[in-house]
């Protein structure tokens, strides 16, 4: 029997403790916040989305941040096994749109609940308001855990499941980082990712609260296209946000090979207003419109191509006199309004703060960690889990499938 502590009490942390728990280990688990799943009790909305149902191989293909890593992370602790453990836990599951898994309640605080109960079950001490400030080692083995209150914990293995720097409210304020440098391991460059972004353009604010469906939207750096997919976003008083936008932002990242000296220089977005047609269908749509309202003036012909918000945005961009009425409008004016809609243009400024992003890109780097074990190949005894890793995926409940994969695995080995 070991003595292990595990610092952090979110899904890694907790799901490492019990895991190390049920092998007979004297399990300690270590927590800033008041109470365990702070963070997790508001993903997904407050529905908590757990898993994905997809096979392993499309899971993998979702990660961006050293996918190959996870293989053996996986593979050995499935998505399968993550629906069923709740299962038996008594939290029953659902699959919806894009296999993501949900708790049949809609509740993440019944997710949260059943991993505190099998922790309970386990004999895991849980004490929480308690922050690391030290983990010692002798030569280059785990001996201890130091709190900021003095507090001494003996141990033999050390997992540090602290999360990233996203969300700091929820006590993910970087902790993980700082302690793994102490014991000489190396921390990759820390971005944000799946976050909303900023967009320079005026107007853009002129339609906060503006949400737009089955949109194609296209990122571009120096006119060379980095990013393309078709969905949903929504416009807000710094930018714009939704699905689409915050895929695209973890597209940015990897559009760059330093993200040391990653900056926003030459980049757009645009965005397809009518994806569905192609500009020669979508001039003769517009000129049946044109045709019904032939003596209308064009700023208020386009009631029924554009939402009510954006109207002004397109006569404002548009090449046609606001004042003009339809049948003096050119052939060419008429083109250059399909080619607006088609590509609406707006320059993109930055991402929004780390304290926004859905997840961290960035983190220990996985070169100096056992993906088999999660071990540190540093430090003999000391293991990592969750999103503390250089490892990030996109939503859908990948990122949760990390957390559980990799916090079973240390738990399992340690």
């Amino acid at each position: 029997m070991k003595n292990v502590v595990v610092i952090g009490g979110g899904p890694a942390g907790m799901m490492a403790a019990g895991t190390a728990a049920s092998k007979g280990h004297n399990v300690v688990l270590l927590e800033k916040k008041e109470r365990l799943g702070v963070k997790l009790s508001i993903t997904g909305k407050g529905r908590c989305n757990i898993t994905n149902a997809s096979d392993i191989e499309d899971l993998i293909e979702q990660v961006e941040g050293n996918k190959y890593f996870l293989y053996s992370a996986f593979y050995q602790y499935t998505n399968q096994q993550t629906i069923e453990y709740f299962e038996n836990l008594g939290v029953e599951t659902k699959i919806e749109r894009g296999n993501r898994v949900f708790p049949k309640s809609d509740k993440a605080m019944d997710v949260v609940s059943a991993l505190i109960e099998d922790l309970c079950y386990n004999g895991v001490k849980i004490y929480t308001n308690k922050t690391v400030r030290k983990i010692s080692k002798k030569g280059k083995k785990i001996v201890g855990v130091e709190t900021t209150d003095g507090k001494l914990y003996e141990a033999d293995v050390v997992i540090i499941a602290t999360g990233g720097k996203s969300y700091p409210k929820t006590g993910s304020t970087g902790d993980g980082y700082k302690l793994a440098k102490s014991l000489g391991h190396t921390v990759t460059p820390l971005m944000p990712s799946l976050v909303p972004l900023t967009i320079s353009d005026g107007w853009v604010k002129s339609l906060q609260g503006l949400s737009l469906k089955n949109v194609n939207v296209s990122i571009k750096k120096n006119n060379k296209l980095i990013y393309k997919d078709l969905g949903e976003m929504i416009f807000t008083h710094y930018g714009v946000s939704g699905p689409l936008i915050l895929s695209g932002s973890r597209k940015i990242l990897n559009s760059v090979k330093d993200k040391s000296e990653f900056e926003f220089k030459d980049m757009t977005l645009e965005i397809d207003l009518k994806p569905a047609l192609d500009e020669k269908k979508l001039d003769q749509r517009i000129q049946r419109d044109f045709e019904e309202n032939t003596n209308r003036q064009f700023k208020n012909s386009l009631n029924r191509l554009l939402p009510k918000k954006m109207i002004p945005v397109i006569i404002k961009q548009s090449p046609i006199d606001p004042e003009k009425t339809i049948h003096q409008i050119t052939k060419e004016e008429r083109i250059g309004l399909v080619k607006l809609m088609k590509g609406l243009k707006m320059t993109i400024e930055g991402f929004r703060p780390m304290s926004e992003a859905i997840v961290t890109a960035g983190g220990i780097c996985v070169d100096e960690i056992n993906p088999s074990t999660m071990e540190s190949k540093i430090i003999e005894g000391l293991y990592f889990a969750g999103e503390v890793i250089d490892v990030d995926a996109y939503t859908g409940g990948y990122n949760l499938q990390i957390a559980f994969s990799t916090g079973h695995l240390a738990g399992e080995n340690c």
